[in-house]
């Protein structure tokens, strides 16, 4: 699974170029005030977690969905098949009925 930070596209479409319009915009139109360096972050760096919070602000300044914001590659890893592990050889069984002597 492979996820993809948009926030720099998604603004750029939505002609929001800058960390400042979109501090801007968060505070305007969400109520959502982050400082300059949190902004910055968002706007250059793919996040390894983000607030629920924030990115509903974030798809109200832009007027977007989540979809605009984080692209999610759901295709399935494949990974070599393993060779069938060997089944280890069981105990014999003491006596023809196949019990075992009780504990001493």
């Amino acid at each position: 699974m492979k996820i993809q930070w948009r926030l720099r596209m998604a603004a750029a479409q939505r002609e929001v170029w800058t960390g400042t319009e979109l501090r801007r915009l968060l505070d305007e139109k969400a109520g959502l005030e982050l400082s300059s360096a949190s902004v910055s972050a968002l706007f250059t760096k793919e996040p390894s977690q983000v607030k629920m919070t924030t990115l509903a602000a974030l798809c109200t300044a832009l007027e977007c969905t989540p979809n605009d914001l984080i692209e999610v590659d759901t295709t399935p890893v494949e990974r070599p098949i393993a060779p069938p592990r060997p089944v280890a050889d069981l105990p014999k069984a003491a006596s023809s009925r196949g019990r075992s002597m009780p504990p001493l």
